[in-house]
């Protein structure tokens, strides 16, 4: 897939395309109808597959109080269309300047004029250009003027509820991993490097590497069964991970990801990893010794096994579909 950021000559940009518009946080089941729909109508038509998206988020920018912690960084989105089949990624930098953009001349000057789109597919509730004036209603009628079609997706509904990145969010940060999962079609995951921590992992028995993540948002607080892709030993390790402050063995610390890979020894610091999430174990929470937390460990772990055994999860299998 090619990456374009903010191409300053319309010759760089794809033309002629079937593109699709979104901010497309975490690539859930809604944006994938929407994506799987557009690249499926490119290939019927043999023209290339567009997604033009923005960064920062839009909301980061006109609502910064809102503190929105995004679902998936910048290469994990861009990794994620890739796999939908995408052949061309447009990002723009959003700001109040394109904020401030009336949704006519977004159509016109954005859009119209520098990717000559062919058909532009959209989800049902897209609104664009200054105050949001713009919604797919009107990109339909202007849309007839400048010779491209328009296709609304509907929703997708989980629950009789729309999937929605908001929704992902709330799910992901209550730690309903599992829920999360379901919205998402795969697992949620973090991208980050281990880290040399203070060994307490392997002092107690279960040796841990510290991961320091890129990503915004994380699950809360808890014990959880997870899975590590190491790239340099190739499989995704089942693996127990502890996302906390460790109150049992410190005071004072600050937020740490902790993860006990299951049957696994070797020195992986500095390694870049990928650390997917299946399900919530239990909260954190403070013990009166450390044989205490030894012995919850310990049944933490067998959770994990126990998981692993009954799903199948052999050399990632779960999570590479």
């Amino acid at each position: 897939m090619e990456y374009l950021r903010d191409a300053g000559s319309n010759a760089d940009l794809p033309r002629g395309g079937v593109v699709c518009i979104g901010n497309f946080d975490g690539v859930h089941l809604g944006h994938q109808a929407i994506l799987r729909g557009a690249v499926g109508r490119a290939r019927e038509l043999g023209i290339p597959a567009v997604v033009l998206t923005f960064d920062p988020h839009p909301e980061k920018v006109l609502r910064p109080e809102s503190g929105l912690r995004l679902l998936s960084t910048r290469a994990q989105r861009a990794q994620l269309l890739a796999r939908l089949g995408v052949d061309t990624l447009v990002e723009l930098t959003f700001d109040r300047r394109l904020a401030a953009t009336p949704a006519i001349t977004f159509a016109f000057d954005l859009l119209n004029a520098r990717l000559a789109p062919r058909e532009v597919w959209l989800g049902h509730d897209f609104r664009f250009g200054e105050g949001r004036a713009g919604d797919v209603d009107l990109l339909t009628v202007l849309g007839l003027d400048l010779g491209f079609r328009v296709v609304a997706v509907p929703a997708v509904l989980d629950a009789n509820e729309p999937v929605s990145s908001t929704r992902v969010r709330r799910e992901v940060a209550r730690g309903h991993v599992g829920d999360a999962w379901r919205l998402l079609g795969r697992p949620f995951f973090v991208d980050g490097q281990v880290a040399v921590g203070r060994r307490m992992g392997r002092k107690l028995g279960f040796p841990t590497i510290n991961i320091e993540v890129e990503n915004e948002l994380m699950p809360a607080h808890g014990v959880y069964i997870t899975g590590v892709h190491i790239p340099s030993f190739g499989p995704v390790f089942g693996s127990v991970t502890n996302i906390g402050v460790r109150p049992t063995v410190y005071e004072r610390s600050n937020v740490v990801v902790e993860c006990h890979v299951l049957d696994f020894t070797s020195d992986v610091y500095r390694e870049e990893v990928r650390l997917f999430f299946y399900g919530r174990v239990r909260d954190e929470r403070v013990f009166v010794s450390s044989m205490e937390l030894v012995t919850q460990i310990r049944r933490d772990v067998e959770t994990a096994r126990l998981y692993f055994l009954q799903h199948g999860l052999a050399e990632g299998e779960l999570v590479r579909r």
